[in-house]
């Protein structure tokens, strides 16, 4: 059975995420990697939290299309562009090393995508937005 204090761990730390991302690309100089970073970590807590919710299992992956189809398996029809996962995962591991640093039009995008996981999984879940 899905422990409640399990269920809002994953839910505060997806937004300290999705909160650190829109701080590092509000700065002057902004953070964009880190932005990147923080707003993948965010979707991926908050498909974590969906499955949690639903007392499934995941593995530990940074994977935001393997974890969306596991929400779909088990009826949370998330409607999430899977292009746009695929977008937001690589900058969890892949887009973090130098010489392949975002754009800021990439951070904004990254943003928005997780806003889009955000705003879904709140919803599901009976969260105020």
């Amino acid at each position: 059975m899905t422990s409640i204090s399990e269920l809002k761990s994953w839910i505060a730390h997806a937004e300290e995420d999705f909160s650190a991302a829109k701080a590092l690309s509000r700065l002057r100089k902004p953070l964009l990697s880190g932005t990147c970073f923080h707003a993948q970590q965010s979707a991926e807590k908050y498909l974590k939290a969906l499955l949690i919710f639903k007392d499934e299992d995941f593995p530990k992956t940074y994977d935001l299309p393997t974890l969306n189809t596991m929400c779909n398996k088990v009826g949370i029809i998330t409607g999430l562009d899977l292009q746009h996962l695929v977008d937001l995962t690589e900058y969890a591991v892949q887009r973090r090393c130098p010489g392949n640093q975002p754009t800021r039009e990439e951070a904004k995008e990254a943003i928005q995508v997780a806003g889009e996981v955000r705003r879904f999984a709140r919803s599901f879940l009976g969260l105020k937005k």
